[in-house]
């Protein structure tokens, strides 16, 4: 809604408003009837509600806050393992790049489905055949590390030719 909040900020000096002899309007230009004779605002019923302030909506704030530094952290983690995993490859690195590419990708394809997917049911099932691909994922790097070359030095062979 379009609500005119200081008109004499957008006037010249000295140049009184044309509409409104006041300053500060009070409320919005355009109101809907069912809100206009309620004492208190609609951001107000907002923040008062019951889905941001029961404990089922999540943890709070300090664990979202947490889990975005750990995405961030583990983003820039993987940044400097590239370089660490081609100079250096052994078992410990095949096996950490392993864990930080499958949880790399678990959260990034957790915010997809957060962001797309509708409906209580349908969200359940596609976490829950996320949490199956991430493990098939996890399981299939291992398996590859301990049978095979391993993740590095695939990658040095992938680049050697």
């Amino acid at each position: 809604m379009a609500a005119v909040f200081r008109l004499s900020s957008v006037c010249r000096r000295g140049v009184t408003p044309l509409f409104y002899q006041s300053t500060l309007l009070a409320r919005p230009l355009v109101v809907p009837y069912k809100y206009q004779e309620q004492p208190y605002l609609l951001t107000a019923r907002i923040h008062a509600s019951q889905a941001l302030n029961s404990s089922a909506a999540g943890s709070g704030s300090k664990a979202a806050s947490l889990h975005w530094t750990a995405e961030r952290a583990l983003s820039v983690l993987l940044l400097a393992v590239g370089p660490v995993a081609y100079f250096n490859p052994g078992p410990v690195m095949d096996f950490s790049l392993a864990a930080a590419l499958t949880l790399h990708g678990h959260w990034g394809l957790g915010q997809v489905l957060r962001d797309y997917v509708h409906g209580d049911t349908t969200f359940k099932i596609a976490k829950a055949g996320l949490f199956l691909l991430s493990t098939i994922t996890f399981s299939g790097l291992c398996y590859f590390n301990y049978s095979d070359v391993g993740i590095c030095k695939a990658i040095a062979l992938l680049w050697s030719k």
